[in-house]
């Protein structure tokens, strides 16, 4: 047997100050529960069955100062689509079809089409303005209203349809369910248990602050304005790109077709020589289709030129990968994916400790109104401008950023990237055996078209940022709304301006 001593540390304190708070265990969580609590919830003893987190939710809004009233008071209907089985399609003139995922999107498109050959009763799951969307499986309470721009679109199954017996509550309830507090109690059942999938029944009993009419009414048209302020952003997105391909004489993305070798086949075929090979023996890389786009871009435009132009870009960063730390919203700054930069304001956000990756921040994940963030990694070519409200934010290393040459040309950047002509030559750099990837350097050789009719493209350029400025307006209203509701949440009195 061998004695091993060990020495005393003589400066406790100094011991531990050297602790680096971050890299200690996450601290224990523990509450009381009644009696009553766990005789309701079937007599269960498993820690998991009562989520501190929901119940202190369940607390704070049972004590606000006007009280609660359940959820079921103030919808009229509450519903899911019948489950289907789906003929997916690649014909964009099929019937557009909206996923749980594209809700959140400021700018919803469908990202799949089915077949009307689908044996499904599909007008059923259109849905109908003034409707609340809401996620009920996966990922649960990612809302929406539904407004012109969705009115009669095609839904999954998976979303909940909400309709309300006041106008004003359907504004009022998506304010509710976008707080903290709001959607922690949505996730959880009655005594705080996480559940993965809700069903109409759920929401009957969710407790939800019972305000004055006036304060409803106040949130409801604060967030009405701002899905309005948004639509007429996308509105203006849809103008200046059918200006651009009306300048350009482009026929539908959909009638473009690349030649074959052999046309009598339904096989995909192609030939290609060996000097244009440039490295790449992957087919996807040298798709006529791509080629036929450069050629149509090129019949009608001054000059084809690339996105690594000086006059077009400052700059195109790729961030290094590195290991993140994460800390309180007070210590660092925002940080998001690729998976959230389609959404006006990203949830789940966290925060980057600007101690330890001061220098990265500033040089590489910085974000500046105007930039286009390119998502670079898993999901290619998803295209975003970034809003005035997203400046001093951060963005992960799957996110490439595009630093205009100027604000005369940024808008122009985003209306080409965001085309549906230009995700062929985006995708056509793929690269990885498992997980897509592309480089800056490939970012950078993608062709972008300048006009020859320089006032329309200087007039397409400003409809964009004029876009993007509404797009900070419409978050403005959201906060101003989501103020007032946490405000409410935390026993302040409202009273209207």
């Amino acid at each position: 047997m061998v004695a091993i001593k060990l020495k005393p540390i003589e400066d406790v304190d100094s011991f531990s100050e050297q602790k680096d708070s971050i890299f200690l265990p996450t601290p224990l969580s523990f509450g009381a529960v009644s009696l009553r609590h766990i005789i309701s919830n079937e007599c269960r003893l498993d820690a998991s069955a009562y989520n501190m987190e929901a119940m202190n939710a369940l607390s704070k809004v049972s004590h606000c100062n006007y009280g609660i009233v359940p959820l079921s008071d103030l919808y009229k209907n509450a519903f899911v689509g019948n489950r289907f089985k789906r003929i997916y399609t690649d014909n964009l003139a099929d019937i557009p079809f909206f996923l749980p995922s594209d809700i959140e999107d400021v700018y919803p498109k469908a990202t799949k089409h089915i077949s009307a050959k689908t044996r499904a009763d599909i007008d059923s799951l259109r849905v109908n303005n003034n409707m609340l969307l809401m996620s009920c499986s996966g990922t649960i309470g990612k809302t929406t209203l539904v407004g012109a721009k969705l009115e009669h679109q095609v839904f999954s199954h998976d979303l909940l349809r909400i309709t309300f017996k006041n106008d004003y509550d359907l504004g009022y309830t998506y304010a509710f369910f976008n707080t903290e507090i709001g959607l922690t109690i949505l996730r959880s059942n009655n005594y705080g248990a996480v559940i993965d999938h809700i069903e109409p029944e759920h929401l009957c009993n969710i407790p939800i602050p019972n305000a004055p009419k006036e304060v409803r009414k106040q949130i409801h048209e604060l967030i009405v304005e701002s899905y309005n302020l948004r639509n007429q952003s996308n509105e203006l997105i849809d103008k200046s790109q059918d200006m651009m391909y009306t300048e350009l004489h482009l026929p539908k993305m959909q009638q473009i077709e690349g030649k074959r070798y052999v046309e009598d086949t339904d096989l995909n075929n192609f030939s290609i020589k060996a000097s244009n090979l440039d490295g790449r023996f992957d087919v996807s890389y040298h798709l006529p289709l791509v080629d036929e786009v450069i050629r149509q871009i090129s019949l009608n435009s001054e000059e084809v030129t690339s996105l690594g132009d000086e006059r077009i870009s400052k700059d195109i960063i790729l961030p290094g990968r590195f290991k993140r730390i994460y800390v309180d919203k007070e210590h660092g700054v925002p940080f998001f994916g690729g998976k959230q930069i389609l959404s006006l304001n990203p949830s789940d956000v966290k925060y980057l400790s600007i101690i330890h990756h001061g220098d990265r921040i500033d040089n590489q994940l910085l974000l500046e109104e105007n930039m286009c963030a390119v998502t670079c990694s898993g999901t290619i070519g998803k295209v975003m401008i970034i809003p005035k409200h997203w400046e001093g934010w951060t963005l992960n290393q799957h996110v490439m950023r595009i630093k205009p040459a100027s604000k005369e040309i940024a808008g122009y950047i985003f209306a080409w990237l965001d085309s549906p002509y230009c995700k062929p030559l985006i995708l056509r750099n793929v690269y990885g055996a498992v997980v897509d990837e592309i480089d800056d350097i490939q970012l950078s050789r993608v062709p972008i078209p300048l006009l020859k009719n320089k006032e329309a493209q200087k007039e397409i350029n400003d409809h964009i940022l004029e876009a993007n400025s509404l797009r900070y307006q419409a978050y403005q209203k959201e906060h101003e709304a989501m103020t007032i509701m946490n405000d409410l949440l935390n026993s302040k009195r409202i009273i209207k301006q």
